[in-house]
């Protein structure tokens, strides 16, 4: 077996931190994964069955219809099929899906959709918000009705800055805590730690791609699994060194031997 490399002077196994500096990772570890777990529960939620109709799976269909639209519904359709489907009863539902795909008759919209978008909508969509669209009127509800696009630019903007900036943060954290593993070769845990960063930008471009060429939907589903499968790694490797594997051969003779620090 060759032999390996010295281990850096900096470097630090977890089996040298201190007990309170342990329990500070794990404890973030712990609130990081259920947010985590929270995070793509609410993914699959706003997206699963856009396109195919099948909210048990998502799949390439349904990004391209969230992303560039479906050409064909309007965008109150696809909402109220989509994201917003559990907001409404399923009567009411099918009574505005009809009134759009009957031409939007502003007599109707008086009579039979005004009340139901007054008592479910406005809550939200009453102009106050500029991110929301706003259905306080007819007219605002017809911008609405015309074909569906998917998301617009600008809501695609708003959402990247948060994406990027919240994910950066996340994943340095997660990163921090994943330096004191011990995984060898070094450049797979290099590899390993830059990964989520290449996930983040390939996901984040691809959904303005994805309105121009469709496939490139195929790049966020990979991205967000390659996301997921390096925040996994680093969430169970960091965990599992931690608390239950001794320390390596390398880190033990450093110690003497001795690795219960304790401070």
């Amino acid at each position: 077996m060759a032999e390996q490399p010295p281990l850096h002077r900096l470097y630090r196994h977890y089996s040298e931190l201190p007990y309170s500096q342990r329990v500070l990772y794990t404890m973030t570890l712990l609130v990081l994964g259920l947010g985590y777990m929270f995070a793509l529960l609410y993914i699959f939620h706003t997206y699963a069955g856009r396109g195919t109709g099948n909210k048990m799976m998502l799949s390439y269909e349904d990004l391209v219809v969230a992303y560039s639209g479906s050409g064909k519904g309007s965008r109150l359709e696809s909402a109220l099929r989509g994201p917003m489907s559990n907001m409404l009863p399923a009567d009411e539902t099918s009574a505005i899906i009809a009134w759009v795909q009957q031409g939007s008759d502003r007599a109707k919209y008086e009579k039979d959709v005004k009340p139901t978008i007054d008592k479910r909508c406005l809550g939200c969509h009453d102009g106050s918000n500029p991110h929301l669209p706003n259905l306080s009127s007819y007219d605002n509800i017809k911008k609405v009705t015309e074909q569906d696009t998917g998301t617009d630019v600008f809501t695609l903007v708003r959402v990247s800055h948060i994406h990027l900036f919240g994910l950066t943060f996340i994943f340095f954290i997660m990163g921090l805590m994943f330096t004191h593993a011990y995984v060898r070769p070094v450049w797979l845990k290099c590899l390993i730690v830059a990964l989520p960063y290449v996930s983040i930008v390939l996901d984040v471009s691809a959904w303005y791609f994805t309105k121009l060429f469709h496939p490139f939907a195929w790049v966020i589903l990979f991205a967000g699994m390659l996301m997921g499968a390096s925040f996994a790694f680093m969430w169970v490797v960091t965990m599992y060194q931690l608390w239950l594997s001794p320390p390596p051969a390398m880190v033990a003779e450093r110690l003497g031997g001795d690795t219960a620090i304790i401070g």
